[in-house]
């Protein structure tokens, strides 16, 4: 069984060789949870975490069990415990290592526990930490700055949450503040939040991700796929117009998509979309929010922000998550024409963009900018996608390979003509990964969508590990 991947270590270049054997040997140290070295060799890292000493995996199961909302659930069959982290790399309570291949969605954008944004938090806290709109505080006017010049136009003017949920609640409520107006446009199967307006224009396949509200509409998906038109976005943008014409007589507040569909199963919204939309939805006065909770800060590769790639400039746009590696931010960017309307009813956020997380922050946008993440994401990402196709071309199950940057899917099918969902796969896969060190996610409308989203810090060695375990999972079920 060891035989396919000495072939394909020996058979590639010599410095690829090298670096093998270098994490072989490394690798002998890492637990294996069947002990079969079948499983593709881990890249080195210099690093080995102290012993855990606190409760087990089972003790800490039994107490979510008891004391948490049922609605808190976990990601693989087998719960994993995780007790470090070191830039793509976490570690269990075992002192086992994993490829951190979806954390970047999930909280981080440079690093677990990048060294210049620990200490900018460290720093900051053992100063100053207090409320953003009692006092005077360098922290999140700096921050602010910075993160408007990274911006196109007239969005300039910053507004920090504690959310991406919030960021969205905002983002609507300020629509419709400055339009007059009730109604709002989203995609299906796109995902905002989890607050009531943005479970409402959160159109998910389950009645578990929405929560019905009243001038609401829902979109067609301009889904290159599985949609009717291809990849011709004009043609699925007609649905919005016909919306606007004939569902909200010809007024709207806003329209908000994600330009990457992430729990929607990293789905590119079909091109020329988001150009005739824009147009159709100023046409009848409402606004143009752009939802960059996961798209955003570089990901992508080609763009800091994922809505470049479509060519437009929204009115508002919404971001959080990746913005603080992982400490509770999130912020909403729009004109000062548009941002007027919050300070005409007094709205204020007590403890958004507190100094803590906005020196957090402002270190996730240097270290972005000078550690050169937005190259490293497009090089490293479009590696990874190119490994991946060669696994679409191997496997009938990969319907579907597609994304930018280190922003991934991976949609598995049954079937390539009917493109019948492969839900149960795909759960399987994920699990199988895990127990090889590699860590991703899923999603998608049925949910048979691999993601891979890892922090932008990742390298193509990771990248051959992640592809190495995908083909060795997906060779065991042939």
């Amino acid at each position: 069984m060891a035989f396919p991947i000495l072939r394909r270590v020996f058979s590639s270049k010599s410095s690829r060789f090298l670096r093998s054997f270098t994490a072989f040997k490394s690798s002998l140290a890492q637990p294996s949870h069947d002990n079969d070295f079948t499983n593709p060799i881990m890249p080195s890292f210099d690093y080995t975490p102290p012993p855990y000493t606190g409760p087990s995996a089972d003790e800490i199961l039994q107490k979510r069990r008891r004391f948490l909302n049922p609605a808190v659930f976990h990601l693989f069959t087998e719960p994993l415990c995780l007790v470090e982290g070191k830039m793509q790399y976490l570690f269990d309570e075992k002192g086992r290592r994993y490829v951190d291949a979806f954390g970047g969605i999930a909280t981080v954008s440079c690093g677990h526990c990048h060294p210049r944004v620990v200490e900018a938090i460290v720093d900051q806290t053992k100063r100053f930490q207090h409320s953003t709109v009692l006092y005077l505080n360098s922290a999140i006017a700096e921050f602010a700055e910075a993160l408007a010049s990274k911006f196109p136009g007239d969005l300039k003017v910053v507004f920090f949450t504690n959310s991406g949920t919030e960021a969205t609640e905002l983002s609507l409520l300020m629509a419709r503040l400055y339009s007059g107006c009730e109604d709002v446009i989203s995609v299906r199967n796109g995902y905002h939040g989890n607050a009531l307006a943005s479970m409402a224009v959160t159109a998910q396949s389950s009645y578990k991700f929405n929560v019905l509200q009243s001038g609401v509409h829902h979109a067609q998906n301009p889904d290159q796929y599985r949609g009717v038109f291809g990849s011709d976005g004009a043609k699925y943008a007609k649905d919005v117009e016909d919306i606007i014409t004939y569902a909200t007589c010809g007024r709207v507040a806003a329209f908000i998509a994600e330009s990457i569909q992430g729990v929607g199963g990293i789905m590119e919204l079909a091109p020329g979309y988001l150009p005739a939309v824009y147009d159709a939805v100023r046409k009848a006065g409402g606004l143009c929010i752009a939802d960059e909770v996961q798209t955003g800060f570089a990901r992508t590769g080609n763009h800091f922000w994922g809505f470049q790639a479509h060519g437009v400039v929204p009115d508002i746009v919404t971001m959080a998550k990746g913005i603080g590696n992982g400490v509770p931010l999130g912020a909403v960017i729009t004109t000062r024409e548009v941002a007027k309307v919050l300070a005409e009813r007094n709205y204020f956020n007590t403890f958004g963009g507190n100094p803590v997380c906005a020196a957090a922050g402002l270190a996730v946008l240097q270290v972005i900018e000078e550690e050169n993440l937005q190259q490293n994401a497009l090089v490293v990402g479009s590696y990874l996608k190119r490994r991946l196709l060669s696994l679409k071309h191997k496997y009938h199950l990969i319907g579907d390979v597609r994304g930018r940057g280190l922003m991934l899917g991976v949609e598995l099918v049954a079937d390539g003509d009917s493109k019948t969902p492969a839900t149960t796969h795909a759960l399987r896969l994920i699990n199988q990964m895990k127990e090889m060190g590699v860590l991703i996610g899923k999603g998608g409308f049925y949910g048979n969508v691999l993601r891979i989203t890892p922090p932008l810090c990742f390298t193509k060695e990771d990248a051959d590990f992640l592809v190495d375990a995908m083909d060795i999972a997906l060779s065991r079920r042939m």
